[in-house]
């Protein structure tokens, strides 16, 4: 498969925050967000091709790692993403798969179903990129699939929160779904690159979470890190 990267950090975002983890990051998307983090593995896919056994070794060469995070792009597309799982599962690793929720799970071995579905705000320029847009349009929400992620595995909601309103938006997807979806598993990432940018909008994200009872959730690599590759 297509592999943008593999490193060893902090899981930076979800209920893992702070847990030593290897990331294994797959190239290629089926959306194209306005705001993406990680160009090099959706806007402009690029990376090495590796089979199954390459990644293995390389993630078994961090001894101390028990967790390992299968995102992208979205990891769902890559054509061995499967039996990645299946030999990752089989070493006894725990494995969190991030995922924008647009490609059924099909029985993918996953401890941590890490859902990220797009909202409005994540909409490329209608003008600059018209084609994609009606493509991620299209595409971004996919309520059955969803269901079919929440149903077979735990899981938390991620979502990116750039203004208030969006949340009136998450939660009318989240009433779709027709499930009781605690509101815990509910966690609402300020959007930003920057650590001046995050801050800015955690103080009123903050707020909202208490008023709401969702789950405020931090970018820890950010603040440690700032926006760089390899964390």
């Amino acid at each position: 498969m297509l592999v943008s990267e593999i490193f060893y950090s902090l899981q930076g975002e979800g209920e893992l925050t702070g847990v030593p983890s290897v990331f294994v990051r797959s190239s290629g998307c089926n959306l194209r967000c306005a705001w993406c983090d990680t160009p090099y593995a959706s806007w402009n896919p690029e990376g090495d091709t590796k089979t199954v056994a390459q990644i293995l070794g390389e993630v078994q060469s961090h001894a101390a790692a028990r967790h390992v995070v299968l995102t992208g792009g979205e990891p769902m597309l890559a054509k061995d993403m499967r039996p990645l799982a299946a030999e990752l599962k089989k070493l006894g690793h725990h494995i969190t798969i991030e995922t924008a929720a647009t490609v059924a799970p099909d029985g993918i071995a996953c401890d941590l179903a890490s859902l990220s579905p797009k909202l409005l705000n994540s909409a490329p320029d209608a003008q600059e990129h018209g084609v994609w847009r009606k493509k991620h349009e299209a595409t971004r929400w996919q309520p059955d699939v969803v269901r079919q992620w929440i149903d077979a595995y735990p899981y938390q909601f991620k979502f990116v929160v750039a203004r208030p309103e969006d949340v009136e938006e998450l939660e009318h997807m989240l009433a779709a779904l027709h499930r009781e979806i605690p509101r815990h598993k509910v966690l609402l990432m300020p959007e930003a690159t920057t650590l001046e940018k995050m801050r800015g909008r955690a103080s009123w994200l903050g707020e909202l979470c208490k008023a709401r009872g969702y789950r405020y959730a931090h970018r820890l690599h950010i603040e440690l890190y700032g926006n760089k590759r390899g964390t």
